[in-house]
């Protein structure tokens, strides 16, 4: 495997390979407990992006463009079962263009995409939710940590810890960065399933914001699930 993916091993042959993308911030860990969960012929491939878990010594990259180019052909040798797209927050944003990249390049899409806390893509970046006026990216070291709480993402023990905060900021900046500086252009539907996921306490995405991706499949249905932003952390 390559470094962008952190696959755990099973003893069976696979049957279906779930690829996950994690939130701004975020690490391939947060998906490692759903391997107790699912059954043994699902193999859980979670994606880790420079600058965190195994990788916090590259730099982050902070182009979404640029991101699809670099991972996707890492991904392509993997691709040979059928596969599954599930995206948190950024994560979903992420998980959207590289169905997009794959499909002109190689003729293959996900047979399920899970939306999962995120807006939809096409929406203006000044009525999406995941993005704070001035942007997020912009501000200064202390008031981006404060915004950072809006989020819910991050542990006060963290966000209060100088020496930590050292390290994962540029990561977060670059993750924040990806975001608000992301321009959808316009093609035609995903044709493929997609469900949404949304958090009914969520504080950051709204319900009309998660139901505003059904214009990217003729196939698409809301599930709204207990909790906030982050609610695959507290199952």
């Amino acid at each position: 495997m390559t470094n962008w993916l952190v696959c755990p091993q099973r003893q069976v042959q696979p049957k279906l390979r779930l690829f996950c993308f994690a939130s701004a911030g975020g690490s391939a860990w947060i998906f490692r407990p759903w391997v107790k969960h699912l059954p043994a012929s699902i193999e859980v491939c979670a994606i880790e992006l420079p600058g965190r878990g195994k990788r916090l010594t590259e730099p982050p990259v902070s182009n979404l463009s640029l991101l699809t180019r670099s991972l996707g052909p890492h991904l392509l040798p993997h691709l040979n079962l059928p596969f599954v797209f599930y995206g948190h927050s950024m994560g979903a944003l992420i998980a959207f263009e590289l169905c997009r990249w794959l499909r002109p390049t190689c003729k293959i899409t996900p047979a399920h995409f899970w939306a999962s806390a995120a807006s939809a893509p096409h929406l203006p970046a000044g009525s999406n939710s995941q993005t704070a006026s001035p942007l997020m990216h912009t501000l200064p070291d202390a008031d981006f940590i404060r915004q950072l709480k809006h989020y819910q993402g991050t542990s006060s023990s963290v966000l209060n810890n100088a020496e930590l905060m050292d390290i994962i900021l540029p990561t977060l900046r670059a993750d924040f960065t990806l975001l608000e500086t992301y321009r959808y252009q316009s093609r035609a539907p995903l044709n493929i399933p997609i469900t949404g996921l949304w958090g009914e306490q969520d504080m950051v995405v709204t319900k009309a914001e998660v139901v505003a991706w059904q214009v990217h499949s003729p196939q698409f249905r809301l599930e709204a699930i207990a909790g906030d932003h982050f609610f695959i952390q507290h199952p």
